[in-house]
């Protein structure tokens, strides 16, 4: 997670790191607005240090909230600057503030402020209405707190984390869940793990989706022929999007493209996504079953190619053990990319009847799915019809819209509550 301080200074458990404001440029205090639209202080941070799930989500939401309800809403962005990088281009106009520290600092010190009750950020920050915690990491702080919980992946699958950062958010995540003023969870899974394992109050738990903009649609074919000849230019493609972790579940995939292939399919998986955590293990399969040059692993692509390579793929295949939501699965039903996926966690609340679910461990299945949507056309094109209506309300803008109304029942709850 990621801070940011609006005047230079020392933070008083860490006083050899020196804060940096940003508002437009170093060195300039952010003005509070006095115009009677809410002041909300955004944590960007996903968005300025990575690449994947919560990048785009911390990023659409800041941009969307911005864009179309600047009538009510005032958006101050704040993050930790310790990577040297900055929010995206798309969000230069936006009033920011940052604090130069280590990440582990950042993240023990908004653990310590909990357990202590020192709200010390507080005063680093621009005044406003409440602040938004955009990942799993919330400090003390005096005004009222939004935290969006994107899942418990770590308690449902403690092997698949670094023991150091299984130990932190055994510790921190049920006490930033507690001390939240309110909670936004990205799926209704998620709320009922909420529930389940820390016995948060429903009430305090909203469900507001992620979504999709106007970029994910079908690619037309000049586009899609493009992105084949660069990614994949002799044979047809099957196509995993995500970051690369064991949770993934890509040694599913992997052991499914085998059977495939014995049955003689001429079709290569291309694999999209940053490295992630103890990955190595699963990438030695690609070897072990022969696979090495049927299995691309692309890395990261641009945002803009993601469209046409889900628009190009054959399947789209999502075999994760655990998703708190799934957005590639979202992404690519835009597309009308056909999809198989798992059975499990927020897959099938999502997917709906749009695709194949098979269990997640299943490699016989989940090759038999994908054979289905290869040989059968007519099931194909159902499941790309069926996938684009499927994604069709999941938009930015509800997300926008319904996170801002999360943002007023908390504003207008706290003004009710306060002497007078």
């Amino acid at each position: 997670m990621h801070f940011s301080i609006s005047s230079v200074g020392h933070l008083p458990w860490a006083d050899r790191h020196r804060a940096i404001a940003r508002e437009g440029r170093f060195g300039e205090r952010a003005p509070g607005s006095r115009d009677g639209r809410l002041r909300v202080t955004l944590d960007i941070g996903p968005a300025v240090h990575q690449g994947a799930g919560l990048a785009r989500y911390a990023a659409r939401l800041a941009l969307y909230l911005a864009r179309e309800h600047a009538h009510r809403l005032q958006v101050h962005l704040f993050f930790n600057a310790h990577s040297g990088h900055g929010p995206p281009d798309a969000l230069g106009h936006l009033p920011r503030t940052a604090v130069q520290m280590g990440q582990h600092a950042w993240r023990l010190g908004a653990l310590a402020s909990q357990l202590l009750g020192r709200p010390w950020l507080e005063r680093h920050l621009p005044s406003g209405h409440l602040y938004h915690a955009t990942e799993h990491l919330l400090p003390c702080l005096r005004r009222p707190t939004v935290l969006t919980v994107h899942d418990l992946i770590f308690e449902a699958y403690p092997q698949h984390h670094t023991w150091t950062n299984r130990a932190f958010l055994r510790v921190a995540m049920p006490l930033f869940v507690r001390r939240a003023t309110a909670i936004l969870a990205v799926s209704r899974h998620t709320r009922r793990d909420l529930v389940e394992r820390y016995r948060t109050p429903s009430t305090k738990i909203h469900v507001v989706y992620e979504g999709v903009d106007s970029r994910f649609a079908p690619v037309g074919l000049a586009g899609v022929r493009a992105l084949r000849q660069r990614y994949s230019p002799d044979r047809p493609y099957l196509l995993m999007v995500g970051t690369l972790e064991p949770r993934k579940n890509h040694i599913t995939a992997f052991r499914a493209l085998a059977r495939l292939k014995a049955q003689g399919f001429p079709h290569r998986l291309l694999v999209v996504g940053g490295r992630g955590w103890l990955f190595e293990p699963v990438q030695r399969q690609v070897e072990a079953l022969g696979l090495q040059g049927d299995v691309a692993f692309v890395g990261r692509v641009a945002d803009a190619e993601l469209p046409g390579l889900y628009t190009g793929a054959d399947c789209f295949l999502l075999p994760s053990l655990y998703e708190g939501f799934g957005l590639p699965l979202l992404e690519a039903m835009a597309c009308g990319a056909p999809v198989v996926c798992s059975n499990v966690s927020s897959l099938p609340e999502i997917a709906g009847s749009a695709a194949l679910l098979v269990a997640p461990q299943d490699d016989e299945a989940l090759a038999e799915a994908v054979r289905r949507v290869l040989t059968e056309p007519g099931l194909a094109e159902h499941l790309r019809q069926a996938g684009r209506l499927r994604a069709a309300p999941f938009r930015w803008e509800r997300t926008a819209a319904e996170t801002l109304a999360v943002y007023q029942e908390v504003v207008d709850r706290a003004r009710t509550r306060a002497p007078r």
